[in-house]
């Protein structure tokens, strides 16, 4: 079966990344989704993708020079459309709390080009806390930040992102150590080869983000196990 992620929640429906935009996903009936966590001023996990919030809101800055309770004042909906008005980041845990147990969740760490010291050991507690730890991948493009997953809980199941081409990255994934169970090469280009030469050394592989129908059928003749999509009539099909 191929397992498709519904990236950052139904973003084209919601703002990103917001608990509308998760509750929407999940009203569809997807069996994965992919999500971004960082960490506020006073050490709290928020989940956003861009360490900018100036894409959503043109007066704020930096998620980390904020603390919780300022990043709950700052109006991230509006930009997408008058209807989320005040709609804010949640927080890790009140997204957890929406998702069913049985739903994929695929938490990246988005380590770069911030560096967030401690934020794998409170991702952790989190998950720990909501009982999350059995029906998660844990990802990012910091493969140190992976080491650091590892050393703290080696059951984890780790996705290593990639964004350039580089040689051989299952090779390289092999040796680097960690449990490394899938990789998410961006689909631009993730061919047959790649995809073949990935499944022969155990990796699951992920492409992002694939919206065009024609290319996701592309890549699922190639043999990948999924896709991280924006198109819902891609992230709720099964193949």
């Amino acid at each position: 079966m191929v397992l498709n992620f519904a990236h950052r929640g139904s973003l084209t429906e919601a703002p990103e990344n917001t608990l509308p935009a998760f509750q929407l996903a999940i009203e569809h009936g997807v069996k994965a989704i992919e999500l971004d966590v960082q960490l506020t001023k006073d050490g709290h996990l928020v989940v956003c993708h861009d360490h900018k919030l100036t894409r959503f809101n043109k007066h704020a800055g930096l998620i980390k020079d904020y603390t919780l309770e300022e990043i709950k004042q700052i109006d991230i909906g509006s930009s997408f459309h008058e209807k989320y008005k005040g709609v804010v980041l949640p927080t890790l845990s009140e997204v957890l709390e929406v998702c069913p147990k049985d739903l994929l969740l695929n938490i990246e760490v988005k380590n770069i080009p911030v560096i967030y010291q401690g934020i794998e050991k409170k991702l952790i507690d989190c998950l720990r806390e909501h009982e999350r730890l059995s029906n998660v991948i844990l990802s990012s493009f910091d493969h140190v930040a992976l080491k650091n997953i590892q050393e703290i809980d080696p059951s984890i199941p780790l996705g290593m992102l990639f964004y350039y081409r580089i040689l051989n990255p299952w090779e390289y994934a092999k040796q680097s150590g960690l449990n490394i169970t899938s990789i998410h090469p961006n689909n631009v280009y993730t061919d047959k080869e790649f995809v073949r030469e990935c499944k022969a050394f155990g990796y699951n592989v992920y492409p992002y983000t694939v919206n065009d129908m024609e290319r996701y059928e592309q890549l699922v003749e190639y043999g990948v196990d999924g896709a991280f999509s924006n198109n819902p009539e891609i992230f709720v099909r099964e193949n």
